[in-house]
């Protein structure tokens, strides 16, 4: 496993609660029938979880 620098924990850390905010909103719009904005806040957070999975494995 690579040592990784504070900033760098830090900074994946804040990318992980934003997918969780993403898909937290996602949700939420699903809810209110918004389908295409829950959809690319769907995508967005996927691309943002699969950078932090490259950045650390």
């Amino acid at each position: 496993m690579p040592v990784q620098s504070t900033l760098a924990a830090t900074l994946l850390s804040i990318a992980m609660i934003g997918v969780v905010a993403l898909i937290v909103g996602a949700v939420a719009m699903f809810r209110r029938g918004e389908r295409k904005r829950a959809v690319l806040m769907l995508a967005a957070a996927f691309v943002t979880l699969v950078n932090v999975l490259i950045w650390t494995v």
